[in-house]
């Protein structure tokens, strides 16, 4: 116990630099900036080219790393670009503790919503013939997960804000 107070104690003093996840944001302003300059954005497709362009030989059509290496690019891209920004935009107005906790508390909100939703109205109609033989529980069992695990998070992040807000 000891130990965490100790660690929450320094996060508080720490002021001073760019953290980790600061450096990560100006590094993808600055290729967000760089995409725009087409010399640049004509290379940086010829290189993702190679990755995402591998084909099977057989039938012409991508190859599972390919379309597996997609899927995980499209997956991260999405959760930079849509949290990223939104965490930069808040960083700049209300600095970087505040924007943080925000962020996590609208991100694990909305989780939470999107679970809920999710349970109550489970995906309907033709079902994939991998999920044969699965109950209708069964098959929200993933979202119940996701659902139960952001709003544990949500929570922490209320929590950290409250403590925030009375610490100030």
């Amino acid at each position: 116990m000891a130990g965490l107070k100790g660690a929450i104690r320094r996060m508080r003093l720490d002021e001073s630099g760019l953290t980790k996840l600061e450096v990560l944001g100006l590094i993808s302003f600055v290729a967000a900036m760089l995409s725009m300059v087409p010399v640049i954005r004509e290379f940086v497709v010829d290189l993702i080219g190679i990755v995402f362009g591998q084909m099977d030989p057989e039938t012409g059509h991508p190859n599972e790393f390919s379309t597996f290496t997609r899927g995980v690019a499209i997956a991260g891209g999405a959760v930079l670009v849509f949290i990223g920004s939104g965490w930069v935009l808040l960083w700049t107005n209300l600095g970087k503790r505040l924007s943080f906790l925000l962020t996590g508390a609208a991100t694990f909100g909305w989780l939470v919503i999107n679970g809920t939703l999710f349970v109550v109205y489970a995906p309907r109609g033709i079902r994939p013939a991998n999920l044969e033989g699965l109950t209708s529980m069964q098959t929200r069992l993933p979202a119940i997960a996701m659902t139960l695990g952001s709003l544990v998070l949500l929570v922490m992040f209320l929590v950290a804000l409250n403590r925030y807000e009375t610490d100030e």
